[in-house]
């Protein structure tokens, strides 16, 4: 029947891509063109908005290549620099040549997956933002989450070995400090923080500077005890600023 005609391509695409993983994949061989008389409305497809998303990126990345210097990449906490911490970013960064790849949800084999996928092609940063990890604690022990960390790390070594890497320690989240994900994090952010070597891999942690005397997160701060507010944002920029100033000093 044709209203299953598109099916095996989409199989075949998403067996290719797992068979060569560890290679860079084409974006476009994931999103294969329906069949000519097909109607897309009646084919079996799997959701694909995250693949077109990462294409779409890609993409506007390659047309800004040349005035890319700044790379910030993670999950949403990241992503939503783009909406409650824009007037931040416009103001910080915009005249920095700061491109945001993060994406809501991700976890560390999502980022990895961007980065098979030819995210960093043409691409030559001067300075790597990078935090992840949160979204993999709902299923991974923390020694797993710090080998997806320093897998991910190792992967930008690779991509981009002229820039320097700003590792962020992973964010507190949970309204009170007795939430036993607060010492996951901890042991996690123990261990990624062994990845800096002064040089090519920075570290910082900053954490508690959302927090209150007593260790709680308000929601000031975070709202929903995971997501930085405005405000929250305008934190997260003061604390990275020492490290933006190093390597993009202000002009005169």
């Amino acid at each position: 029947m044709k209203t299953y005609a598109c099916l095996p391509a989409l199989l075949i695409a998403f067996s290719a891509f797992a068979q060569n993983a560890p290679d860079v994949v084409s974006i476009e061989k994931l999103l294969p063109d329906l069949p000519a008389g097909i109607n897309s409305a009646t084919c079996p497809a799997p959701k694909l908005d995250w693949v077109q998303r990462v294409k779409n990126t890609n993409e506007r990345a390659r047309k800004e290549a040349a005035g890319i210097q700044i790379v910030f990449d993670g999950d949403s906490i990241t992503d939503f620099w783009q909406t409650k911490g824009k007037a931040v970013w416009t103001e910080r960064y915009g005249k920095l040549g700061a491109f945001d790849f993060a994406i809501s949800g991700d976890r560390t084999e999502n980022v990895l997956w961007r980065l098979h996928a030819g995210q960093l092609d043409g691409l030559k940063p001067k300075l790597v933002v990078l935090m992840i990890g949160t979204n993999n604690l709902s299923t991974n022990t923390a020694d797993q989450i710090t080998e997806g960390v320093t897998t991910i790390v190792g992967e930008y070594r690779k991509l981009c070995p002229d820039a320097v890497i700003l590792l962020q320690a992973i964010f507190p989240r949970g309204a009170s400090p007795s939430n036993p994900v607060r010492d996951e994090i901890k042991s996690i952010n123990a261990h990624i923080a062994k990845l800096q070597d002064g040089k090519k891999i920075l570290y910082l942690d900053f954490g508690d500077k959302f927090l209150a005397a007593d260790g709680t997160l308000s929601r000031e701060i975070m709202p929903d005890f995971l997501h930085p507010s405005a405000k929250g944002y305008e934190i997260w920029a003061d604390a990275i600023q020492p490290v933006i100033d190093t390597y993009f000093p202000a002009k005169p």
